[in-house]
C-alpha cells in the first residue's frame, strides 16, 4: 500500500521480544499494530531505533517487517528501514521489504566508518537502482556522525532518487530550512520527537515518533489540532501534557523507557535487549506519575 506523500503520525514501534528476550513476539506485534491503527496513526515504521535494529539478526528484521505489513493488512502504510552497515545487506533487506509489502524503506547513513561523499552517494543510489518504492533518508547524526547540512541533504537526495528526509537532527533551524527552501524537492517527516510541535508549526506534515507506542492517541489529537484545524492554542493544550513524557523519554535510555511506558499501560511488549536495563524503580515510578498527569493513565495507577 503507498500512501503519497506521507501525511500524519507514524508509529516508530519498538519490537516486542518475549519474556527473556530472546525471540521476537509476532502476536505481541500483532496487538501493537491493532492498537496503533485504532487510535488513528498514519503509517507505522519497525526496524527503526526505536525498534532495536542492531540488536537484531537479519533473519529477525526481515520477519518483523513481514509481520508488521501482514498486521497493518493494507490500512496504513509501512515504512521499514533497512539501514545497515554494509551497502549488500542495506539492499539485501530493502528488496525484501519492498517484495513483501512496505510502501517505502527508511535508510540510515551506515554508522561505523566515516563514508566519503562519493560512498554516501553510491550507497543510496545501489538501493534505488534496486527498489521501485519511495526511499526514506533516515538523518540522525548524533548517532552516524553523517551531520548533513539542509544544502547537503538535497544534493543527496537529487543524486540517488531520495524522495523523503526523515529528520532526526533536533536542530530547528535546520529542519525549518529544509521545509521552507525545499519543500519542493523533498518532503520531510520530523524524527525527533521534542520537535514535534516546532516542526508542525514550521510546515512538516508528517512526523515519525517513538513516543507514539505509548500515547498514540494524544500524538494524533496534536496533529489534528496543529496541521488539519490550525488550532494553535488547542495544540499547544495538548503539547503541554505531552512534552513532560516525552523529556522523560529523551533524557532516561530512550528504548528502555518507551518500552517501559507500554507496559505501564498494560500492553506488555517485553524488555529491551541487552545491553540495556530495565529502568529502575524510582524511574519507573516517576514515568507512571507523568503518564498519569498526561492521562493516559488512570490516577489510581500511581497507588
Amino acid at each position: 500500500m503507498t500512501n503519497e506523500p506521507f501525511e500524519g503520525v507514524f508509529a516508530a514501534t519498538v519490537t516486542p521480544f518475549i519474556p527473556d528476550g530472546s525471540a521476537i513476539d509476532e502476536g505481541a506485534i500483532r496487538r501493537l499494530v491493532d492498537r496503533l491503527i485504532d487510535a488513528g496513526v498514519a503509517g507505522l515504521v519497525p526496524c527503526g531505533s526505536t525498534g532495536e535494529f542492531p540488536h537484531l539478526s537479519m533473519e529477525e528484521r526481515r520477519r518483523v517487517i513481514e509481520v508488521n505489513v501482514e498486521a497493518a493488512g493494507g490500512r496504513v502504510p509501512v515504512i521499514a528501514q533497512t539501514g545497515a552497515l554494509s551497502t549488500a545487506h542495506t539492499v539485501e533487506l530493502s528488496v525484501h521489504a519492498a517484495k513483501v509489502g512496505a510502501a517505502a524503506v527508511m535508510i540510515v547513513p551506515p554508522f561505523y566508518d566515516p563514508l566519503t561523499w562519493a560512498e554516501l552517494v553510491a550507497h543510496y543510489r545501489a538501493v534505488s537502482d534496486a527498489v521501485e518504492v519511495p526511499i526514506v533518508l533516515y538523518n540522525i547524526p548524533s548517532i552516524t556522525r553523517c551531520d548533513l547540512t539542509p544544502a547537503q541533504i538535497v544534493e543527496l537526495a537529487r543524486a540517488a532518487g531520495i524522495r523523503y528526509v526523515k529528520d532526526t537532527s533536533g536542530n530547528a533551524s535546520a529542519l525549518t530550512e529544509l521545509v521552507q527552501r525545499y519543500r519542493a524537492e523533498v518532503t520531510v517527516l520530523n524524527g525527533w520527537d521534542s520537535m514535534s510541535l516546532i516542526g508542525f508549526l514550521a510546515g512538516v506534515r508528517g512526523t515519525i515518533w517513538g513516543a507514539v507506542n505509548v500515547m498514540p492517541a494524544l500524538c494524533v489529537e496534536l496533529w489534528k489540532r496543529a496541521v488539519l484545524d490550525q488550532d494553535l492554542v488547542g495544540a499547544r493544550a495538548v503539547w503541554d501534557r505531552i512534552w513532560p513524557v516525552i523529556s522523560f523519554f529523551e533524557t532516561h535510555p530512550y528504548t528502555t523507557s518507551i518500552k517501559a511506558g507500554c507496559d505501564l499501560i498494560g500492553e506488555s511488549v517485553g524488555p529491551a535487549r541487552r545491553p540495556f536495563l530495565p529502568l529502575d524503580a524510582q524511574a519507573l515510578g516517576q514515568l507512571r506519575q507523568l503518564l498519569v498527569t498526561a492521562g493516559v493513565l488512570p490516577a489510581f495507577a500511581t497507588s
